[in-house]
């Protein structure tokens, strides 16, 4: 059964997760990092017609420029696959992780034309000292509605990373967890890789999903 996580604010994790050059970003600090990059992609976003048309080479160019550095888009793939990960050979891997990312991309790219004047509050963060995974949380005012947003990133030896999402209390690997498993128990990982490929094509030729 396909669920597809639809929700149009999830865009905004694309945009929050990257940072625009005029600013140094801390890494040390998740709390701060997210508020950081925050306002200054919003800033970004705001200044670029292209974005906010829905132009899918300037959003694919923003995210591999800008989201990369501070996201780790692998363990997310590595997440969502569960032990299916590791029958996976590391070309299949690599495969699976480029292709569930362009699926993200088209899927929200329209999304980034609503982001205009949210506010966004953060909750206070609360962590100790030796924690290495952690939650940031934050509530988006969208037209008026409160729409609960919360980031789970990991330390490394770089600084923090992003690699998960929540949105209105559904996480963005939990809710792939079972259509990646439903793929691969029909035809492995390959048959995972064939359906997210199609699906980008699909996206691709303007075709709404079924």
């Amino acid at each position: 059964m396909k669920k597809f996580f639809l929700f149009p604010i999830f865009a905004m994790f694309f945009a929050y997760a990257g940072a625009a050059s005029a600013q140094t970003v801390d890494t040390s600090n998740p709390d701060e990092m997210m508020k950081t990059v925050t306002q200054q992609v919003m800033d970004q976003i705001k200044g670029d017609k292209s974005i906010q048309s829905g132009d899918i080479s300037k959003i694919t160019e923003l995210v591999n420029e800008k989201i990369l550095p501070y996201t780790d888009f692998r363990r997310t793939t590595q997440l969502a696959m569960g032990r299916n990960w590791r029958t996976a050979t590391p070309e299949q891997q690599q495969q699976v992780t480029e292709q569930f990312k362009t699926l993200l991309i088209r899927t929200y790219s329209g999304a980034l034309a609503q982001v205009r004047d949210q506010q966004i509050t953060y909750k206070p963060f609360r962590a100790n000292p030796d924690d290495t995974d952690v939650v940031v949380r934050s509530t988006v005012l969208n037209n008026g509605q409160p729409i609960e947003l919360d980031y789970r990133l990991y330390k490394t030896p770089q600084g923090w990373r992003v690699y998960d999402i929540n949105v209105l209390g559904a996480w963005l690997i939990q809710a792939y967890q079972q259509q990646f498993q439903e793929k691969i128990q029909q035809g492995g990982v390959q048959g995972l890789i064939s359906f997210l490929t199609q699906r980008n094509q699909q996206l691709a030729a303007g075709k709404a999903a079924s």
